[in-house]
């Protein structure tokens, strides 16, 4: 169910789900109902008590919502929760993945109350600063000493790309040029998120293990009708 979990705060808990979850996604061709009743196991297992996690609407960019209660998936590539004016929790956060790294975030805000965010950082969402204007939006909803969490994802020695691609994306985030274990240009998008978190006085917490490389975690590398695993941050008691 949980290739890695933890209480990271008292009352904090940062998770990421592997194959044994089984596809948590609505956009691959699998069935819904079967889809939402794994989200329900999910749920569950993270013991919220009638809570549902938030699921957005990925595209690839770095549009970064502040949700305050559920509702239909936005269409966004990061998401920000806090306790709210009326009092209400965070709402707890889900972003999936199936080799872009899943970065989920905990940071204290007012009254010592957490302020918590995910993001789907892809080619295109490193590129683009996504994880950057996550931590910004934090800081907006006073989140300070933040804490980040990058989830599996595939490695700058696994993820191949011509090299015009590399070179321009090295050109924006100069950490991702790498190259593969066979010596052809690939990008180390985990790498980029960690040295943008490093300008943005964020701390890495976690950076987790190569998709490609372990069965049990989904990888489109691998295959291109793969499912998603999702990273995870909520609140309890």
């Amino acid at each position: 169910m949980f290739w890695w979990c933890n209480e990271v705060r008292p009352g904090v808990s940062v998770a990421f789900t592997d194959t044994g979850a089984g596809n948590l996604a609505l956009h691959v061709g699998d069935n819904p109902a079967e889809v939402l009743a794994r989200r329900v196991r999910v749920e569950q297992a993270a013991g919220l008590e009638g809570g549902k996690f938030q699921y957005m609407n990925q595209v690839h960019g770095n549009t970064v919502e502040f949700i305050d209660i559920h509702r239909a998936g936005p269409t966004a590539d990061a998401m920000v929760s806090a306790v709210t004016v009326s009092n209400t929790a965070a709402q707890p956060l889900a972003v999936m993945v199936a080799d872009c790294v899943p970065v989920v975030f905990v940071g204290n805000g007012a009254d010592n109350e957490p302020v918590i965010a995910v993001a789907h950082a892809g080619r295109p969402g490193v590129a683009s600063a996504v994880v950057p204007a996550t931590v910004e939006e934090m800081r907006k909803h006073g989140a300070v000493d933040i804490r980040a969490w990058l989830g599996p994802s595939i490695c700058g020695s696994c993820y191949e790309v011509p090299a015009e691609l590399r070179d321009e994306v090295a050109a924006l985030v100069p950490a991702t040029w790498s190259a593969t274990s066979w010596g052809t240009p690939s990008l180390d998008l985990p790498a980029g998120v960690r040295a943008q978190l490093e300008a943005m006085d964020v701390t890495v917490e976690y950076s987790g293990e190569c998709t490609l490389e372990h069965n049990s975690l989904f990888s489109y590398r691998r295959d291109s009708r793969t499912g998603r695993f999702a990273g995870l941050v909520w609140t309890h008691d």
